[in-house]
């Protein structure tokens, strides 16, 4: 099959292939774990605006997913799917953004939304059972052990 262009909608990556019969479009699914589009939208006015500078950003939606990837499976950089773009683009925005703070400036944001919306609950809720040590680790001694007195010595007198 010849893929002749991806495009993404409702969250489902869709080829448009030309072997298939009428153009039809082919589902490529999307990742389990990726953004929703209601995700998306809700960080959209939080992340970073490109100063043009150096170029384009890659989106943040694909690169976002990408992170959100390594994170959960633990893949090195370089082993990345390939549809959240190259893994030195993905590396370089989640090095960047842990090193200027965009990532606790992004949680802070958003939970301060959804707070002001009234879409957080904070109750809390905390544990109070007990962790006991093995019975093997109570009791230990706190004096130091005897010196071993070798066979057939005097004990010395101090």
């Amino acid at each position: 099959m010849f893929i002749l262009a991806v495009k993404r909608t409702s969250g489902i990556y869709r080829a448009q292939s030309c072997d298939s019969p009428l153009g039809q479009d082919v589902v490529l699914g999307m990742g389990r774990g990726d953004l929703t589009d209601a995700e998306s939208e809700r960080l959209r006015p939080f992340l970073p605006v490109s100063n043009r500078r150096c170029g384009r950003w890659r989106n943040h939606r694909q690169v976002i997913d990408g992170i959100l990837h390594r994170v959960r499976t633990g893949v090195q950089w370089r082993d990345l799917p390939e549809r959240f773009g190259p893994w030195k683009t993905v590396y370089e925005r989640h090095r960047l953004w842990s090193a200027d703070g965009t990532w606790e400036r992004l949680l802070q944001q958003v939970q301060a939304a959804t707070d002001a919306a009234g879409e957080i609950d904070w109750d809390i809720s905390v544990d109070s059972t007990i962790v006991r040590v093995h019975q093997h680790a109570a009791g230990a001694r706190t004096d130091p052990p005897p010196t071993p007195v070798s066979k057939g010595a005097e004990p010395t007198e101090h």
